[in-house]
């Protein structure tokens, strides 16, 4: 097996590369091909598809978050590496005649996995309510050495209104250091950089192109350092986790179904919530797309449901029960009832029906309470200090199944015979890489 780094990029085009010269310069000995992430296109079951080789209705990674029907709870953002239900890339290395060892850099369900060395985000959560910053890293005291070099993983420019080149720069420096001090065989980087400005602005705002530059800088200064202290060649792979398309549409799952009584909210001093118990019906929004639960999973109720959806504008699939098998996504954490946009539309988690009803943590920046997906914390105003209640702001989404070479991403290596001349689909990679 060759040594091998991957980087992972959402949001990378294929016209993307043409403005990225320090990234075509590593990759000018190999070769650009298609590439197709499965549906999901988000960046859990994205990941999850990579490092298995298996899609959603095997790995069980089926949205960025999980809904645990029996004891009615949302997990969103926060689940360890036993939530991938097959082994992954590091495990399969670990079982090969002639074992590899691997490192998992940010990928999001690493921690707790098999790889050798390890860096995740993992901020305390302190008794008043504060954070502290700190990541979860493989060996516990790397993420020391860290510190003295590069001072704390800069959380507040990964997500939300700070969101920029500082995080991806960091998780890039962090990962020539790593890679320097331990050597591994196969390494698997992510970054995000790409993710904020093209959903915020949409793919083709002046922010987004910019990102793209920006973003092949660290990568180039990345190559450097790697290249320069790795005891063998490097086999580099760039590829798209997914493609962020333009919208100018948005619906709303959960005020449907409150119209149509299935979903029941409880007041509580900060606003209307989510009252699971009494719902008949309720969407876990991700994105271009949702999984509404059902009592019981009711095959009456999920009827009724899927009747509600179907012929709606901003709704072009509507999977019920076996159905979801279409999209690979027969799978016990599924929802009853899958909801799918086209292209240029995507799903907001909202259920109030008048923003004063809204519950606190909407206008926040809370990526853990709120059971969805909220790309608006993307426009969080500093001057009012919340996040505005209006989804119309989002210009760029992803998720919905690749129907069109506008929504089909591209990989890259600087090896041309390691992954062939045909277009690959994101569960092809793992072969391909361990041969």
């Amino acid at each position: 097996m060759k040594s091998t780094v991957i980087l992972t990029i959402p949001g990378l085009r294929p016209a993307d590369v043409d403005r990225m010269p320090r990234l075509k310069q590593l990759m000018a000995h190999g070769n650009q091909l298609p590439f197709t992430t499965s549906f999901p296109a988000v960046t859990w079951p994205s990941q999850a598809n990579l490092l298995t080789g298996k899609l959603a209705n095997e790995h069980g990674v089926v949205a960025n978050g999980f809904y645990w029907r029996e004891s009615r709870e949302v997990e969103m953002w926060t689940a360890w590496n036993e939530k991938i239900q097959e082994p992954q890339i590091w495990d399969v290395l670990h079982e090969l005649e002639n074992p590899q060892t691997s490192m998992a850099w940010f990928p999001m369900l690493s921690k707790g996995s098999g790889a050798d060395w390890i860096c995740m985000p993992a901020p305390i959560h302190n008794p008043d309510g504060s954070e502290s910053l700190w990541c979860y890293t493989k060996p516990v005291e790397f993420y020391g050495d860290l510190l003295e070099s590069l001072d704390h993983f800069p959380l507040k420019h990964f997500w939300g209104p700070l969101a920029n080149i500082k995080s991806t720069a960091w998780i890039a420096q962090s990962a020539a250091m790593a890679h320097a001090k331990f050597q591994p065989k196969c390494s698997y980087i992510y970054l995000p950089h790409l993710d904020y400005a093209a959903q915020k602005l949409g793919p083709d705002s002046d922010l987004a192109l910019q990102a793209v530059i920006e973003l092949d800088e660290v990568i180039g200064d990345l190559a450097e350092s790697i290249n320069a202290s790795s005891e063998e060649t490097i086999s580099w792979i760039a590829l798209s986790e997914y493609v962020i398309t333009e919208v100018d549409h948005v619906t709303y799952p959960n005020r449907l179904l409150r119209d149509a009584g299935l979903l029941r909210v409880k007041q509580l001093e900060d606003g209307e919530h989510l009252d699971f118990e009494q719902s008949d019906a309720w969407a876990l929004v991700d994105h271009q797309f949702s999984h509404v639960f059902v009592r019981e999973s009711d095959p009456g109720l999920a009827e009724q449901v899927a009747g509600l959806f179907r012929g709606r504008e901003g709704f072009e699939q509507v999977l019920i029960g076996p159905e979801r098998a279409q999209l690979s996504m027969e799978h016990e954490r599924s929802g009853d009832v899958i909801l799918i946009s086209p292209a240029n539309s995507w799903q907001a988690y909202y259920w109030w029906l008048d923003d004063s009803n809204a519950p606190g943590f909407a206008p926040t920046v809370d990526i853990h309470r709120k059971p969805g997906y909220d790309p608006v914390e993307l426009h969080f105003d500093m001057q009012t200090m919340s996040t505005p209640l209006d989804a119309t702001l989002i210009r760029g989404s992803h998720g919905a199944p690749v129907r069109d070479v506008t929504q089909r991403g591209t990989i890259l290596c600087s090896d041309p015979d390691l992954l062939g001349d045909d277009g690959l689909r994101d569960v092809d990679l793992l072969q391909k890489i361990i041969g």
